[in-house]
């Protein structure tokens, strides 16, 4: 089996966990910023620890390899 033959389930594979990772990280929108609401600074940014540090990284690297493995299904 080529590397054609394989890409499709791995992007299959990445997107349902990219989609998974976006799904289950806290929304501003539930904390009223997208309504104006939380106008201190604090309620903007925050340190990321622990699970969320590991969601938003998990996050990154996923979104990484989705874009690699759409660029290299272009090529092959």
């Amino acid at each position: 089996m080529s590397i054609s033959g394989i890409l499709p389930y791995v992007q299959l594979i990445i997107s349902v966990l990219l989609i998974a990772a976006i799904l289950l990280q806290q929304s501003g929108a539930m904390n009223g910023g997208a309504l104006g609401g939380g106008g201190d600074m604090s309620s903007v940014f925050h340190t990321r620890r622990g699970f969320e540090k590991l969601l938003f990284i998990s996050t990154v690297v996923l979104g990484v390899l989705f874009a690699v493995t759409a660029v290299l299904s272009l090529m092959f």
